[in-house]
């Protein structure tokens, strides 16, 4: 029998462990990373026993009677072990969850599971439960993404950036304080799109504090004024890259084709991909053609972020 329990803070350290041992889990999924933005998600997360044995986990929160694969983290779903566990311990993980969510008021659940990419070990046990119990997709992002083992070359134009940065003595930096880039990164998006950055200064900081070996941010700079840089989140598999920014003077001497080049041929060379995020605004409805069309110029390639509805 599958027991489904809510996650509550004496669980913390079970938790973390089943985390680091799943197969499709990442440092996202851990509460220290979760609980950052605890103050703006009521949450709701999953845990599935077998005999008392911690079997499954689900980060999610609750909006009134529907369940969200947690609306802090870009990805989740059901969060797997890597042995003793295949898709007849999913369904049954599924109908033990079918059973509890509506005891506890709740009707719908909103899937967003951990793409393929982010696997440690295949994990697609729960897509197979999403077809038999009827969900549908709601949306679908676009994310570009680089097999860094067999990875194209940039494109002609980027090369020649590549250049012409190394000669305008362009210099890449890991940062260790987020301060300078955060300013220059902050001002950018409030100049071209009226917006802040999803993450404030001091979250990003905190977050940068306790991850240091995964989120990690890069810069290029000359004469040591930053003129681009790209924040990092580094998982068993993926090197993800995100708040990717560029001034006037960083795109005249072709700061970010060389920090890219130096970050998938040298920094993150032994990952198995690096992914330059979605290029997606309305819950996917609108494709930025002109933001894929230059992630693809660095060799980028899709893979999709679906979000599925399933109705109890």
């Amino acid at each position: 029998m599958i027991e489904i329990r809510l996650y509550n803070t004496l669980l913390h350290q079970e938790w973390n462990r089943f985390v680091h041992e799943s197969k499709n889990a990442t440092f996202l999924h851990l509460r220290e990373y979760m609980d950052y933005h605890s103050d703006r998600f009521t949450d709701s997360s999953l845990m599935a026993y077998n005999d008392g044995k911690l079997l499954a986990i689900l980060p999610a929160n609750r909006v009134d009677s529907t369940l969200y694969s947690h609306q802090g983290l870009t990805y989740g779903g059901w969060l797997m072990p890597l042995k003793h566990f295949n898709v007849t311990n999913m369904l049954a993980v599924w109908e033990a969850m079918k059973e509890f969510l509506p005891s506890i008021g709740i009707n719908s659940l909103i899937y967003k599971p951990s793409p393929h990419i982010y696997h440690k070990y295949p994990a697609e046990e729960d897509l197979y439960a999403i077809f038999r119990h009827n969900g549908s997709i709601i949306e679908t992002n676009v994310a570009s993404s680089i097999p860094l083992d067999n990875a194209l070359d940039f494109n002609y134009t980027y090369r020649k950036a590549v250049n012409t940065a190394r000669n305008n003595n362009i210099l890449i930096t890991e940062e260790q304080q987020c301060n300078r880039y955060w300013h220059l990164l902050s001002s950018l998006l409030q100049e071209k799109y009226d917006t802040n950055p999803v993450h404030s200064l001091s979250e990003i900081s905190l977050l940068k504090e306790r991850f240091p070996e995964n989120i990690r941010l890069f810069t290029a700079s000359v004469d040591g004024r930053i003129l681009a840089g790209v924040l990092v989140y580094c998982t068993h598999t993926v090197a993800h890259a995100q708040y990717i920014a560029s001034n006037e003077e960083g795109r005249s001497k072709g700061a970010l084709p060389l920090l890219f080049k130096h970050l998938i041929s040298t920094v993150f060379a032994d990952m198995k991909h690096f992914d330059l995020g979605t290029s997606n605004e309305n819950h996917g409805l609108y494709l930025n053609e002109g933001l894929i069309l230059q992630k693809s110029h660095l060799g980028g390639r899709a893979i999709v972020y679906n979000t599925y509805k399933i109705d109890f």
